[in-house]
This record gives C-alpha cells, sequence and structure tokens, in this order.
C-alpha cells in the first residue's frame, strides 16, 4: 500500500457533539497528540512517502499552540498542510485573521465544516468569518457540508467535498438512521466510500492507529513504523477488510454469521453494526473505544 496523505487527528475532543460524526467527537472525548509524538509521526510519514498531511480531529484549534507548531514543522518538512476545522474561534473577521496569521505561507488548504449539523444556518458566522480572512491572507480554503438524513445529496468518496450525504457511522449510525428509509441488508454489498486495497490516504488517531475507515485499525505507528505497516497490510487477509471486499457489509455479516436487522441506513451503518458485535473477537483491529462511542 502506497500513501499520499496523511490525515491526522490531533485529538477527539471537539467544542461541538454533531449527531453525524464518525469519530464521536465531544467535550467529552480523550485523546490528543503532544508535540513530541507528532514530530515522530511526521518522520515517520517522510519515511514512508506521504506528500500531504492534514490536521483534524475532533477539533485542532482546541490545541491550537500544538497545532500551529505542528503545521510549521510540516510545511518546513515539504509536506503540503491542511487543516480541517469547524471555525469556532472565529468570532469575527479580525479575530480569524488573527488566528490564521501564523498559517499564512504554510497552508495548502483550510477545510470549514458548516451546515446545519454545526451551526443554525447552512453556512455560520464563524465559518463565514473564517473563509473572509483566509481569502485577505490568500490562504487556499474549501467548505466541508453534511446534508440533512431527508435531503438528497451525492455520496462522497475519501475526502468530502461540497455538500454529501450522512454516513451513518459512528454516531450518525445510532443518532439518525431511524430517519430514512431503511434498504435490505443482503443489498448492502460493497462500501462506496472507501478504497479498503489501495486508499492512497488514511487517518491516523491520538493514540497512534491507524484507520483504513474510522474504527477499522491497520496498525499503530507507536508500535511499528508507519512505512513497514504500509508495506505488510494484506487486505484480503485482514479479518474485516477481507470480508468487505468480498462483498461490503453484507458479505461482513454472512462471514461472521452476525445476527442482523431487516434493513439498514446504508452500507456504513450496517458495517458498523457489525463490526460493533465483532469488537470483542478483534480488538486489535476493531478500536479504539473512542471510534465507537466508549467514552470513560
Amino acid at each position: 500500500m502506497k500513501l499520499e496523505g496523511l490525515h491526522i487527528l490531533l485529538t477527539y475532543q471537539c467544542t461541538c457533539e454533531c449527531d453525524h460524526c464518525f469519530v464521536w467527537g465531544s467535550p467529552r472525548q480523550s485523546g490528543t497528540l503532544t508535540l513530541e509524538q507528532i514530530e515522530q509521526i511526521l518522520q515517520q510519514a517522510k519515511e514512508a512517502g506521504v506528500t500531504s498531511i492534514y490536521f483534524e480531529g475532533g477539533e485542532p484549534f482546541l490545541y491550537y499552540p500544538i497545532l500551529v507548531q505542528a503545521v510549521r514543522k510540516a510545511a518546513g518538512l515539504g509536506f503540503s498542510v491542511g487543516i480541517v476545522t469547524n471555525a469556532y474561534w472565529a468570532n469575527s473577521v479580525s479575530d480569524a485573521e488573527e488566528w490564521l496569521r501564523p498559517f499564512v505561507g504554510r497552508l495548502a488548504d483550510l477545510s470549514v465544516s458548516s451546515d446545519l449539523f454545526h451551526c443554525t444556518e447552512a453556512v455560520g458566522e464563524c465559518p463565514q468569518n473564517a473563509l473572509v480572512a483566509a481569502k485577505w491572507l490568500n490562504i487556499p480554503t474549501g467548505m466541508l457540508s453534511v446534508a440533512q438524513p431527508e435531503v438528497e445529496a451525492p455520496q462522497s468518496h475519501g475526502q468530502i467535498e461540497n455538500e454529501s450525504a450522512v454516513m451513518y457511522r459512528g454516531r450518525a449510525a445510532v443518532n439518525l438512521s431511524g430517519r430514512v428509509t431503511g434498504q435490505p441488508w443482503e443489498s448492502l454489498d460493497s462500501c462506496p466510500h472507501e478504497d479498503l486495497r489501495a486508499p492512497g490516504r488514511i487517518h491516523l488517531d491520538p493514540l497512534g492507529n491507524l484507520h483504513i475507515c474510522q474504527g477499522i485499525a491497520i496498525g499503530n505507528v507507536f508500535a511499528k513504523p508507519l512505512k513497514q505497516i504500509c508495506e505488510e497490510y494484506d487486505p484480503d487477509a485482514h479479518p474485516i477488510c477481507g470480508p468487505l471486499l468480498e462483498g461490503g457489509p453484507a458479505a461482513l455479516v454472512a462471514e461472521y454469521n452476525l445476527p442482523h436487522e431487516s434493513s439498514y441506513a446504508d452500507a456504513c451503518h450496517l458495517c458498523y453494526a457489525a463490526r460493533t458485535a465483532l469488537r470483542p473477537r478483534f480488538p486489535e483491529c476493531l478500536n479504539p473505544d473512542q471510534m465507537y462511542g466508549v467514552m470513560e
């Protein structure tokens, strides 16, 4: 597996507890990277041939001094660097300028989340302030927006672009799946969002877990170098990815003879339900607790 992009979850903590969040971001979440750990990860990423780094969460601006230093170090190593944020900090355009000024010349993208899960309006005041300030500072920007369950929207693949449909995994599987008409479980026979064989980009959480999809780990960079994990990754032999590649979430259910409902909101919903049931059997790759809403 050859990686180009590494999306680093600086923290699981967030200012919000959005219903659609598939990493269970929350003020009550735990798990945050230290600057020393980030430096180690960036070096591993360089050795693995990664060219693009994103810092996200949770909400990465909650640990602003660490984020500033992390972006500086990543840019200094030659990575293309991006940040994903809900812009809670942009109370005015002038305030947003001050928050963003340390990133001038170092960011290739500032992606701002704004939708009815985050704000009372589709494009909230704080996200608007952040986007305007970024434009004034010549920082490239993008908008991440997830539609309400009842609204028709295209499915996303990989990084969300423009308004996309809810993916019913994580908190969305619990809080939102009842708001849509279910699909027969046996029809959910492919993964519509992730390339499990050759993903190109992957997520790294604050505990060092490498997620090929949120909640499906293929290794831990604090136990084994990123380059080695990528070289050793065998998708067909992976106990979760193997069945998913063979026939999607329906095959995962059939492979392990799991109890199931007759219908699910989408493929992510069935996959998340199956993985939750399989966690005691495969704790090494269906982790950590944070990805499954366990916040103790």
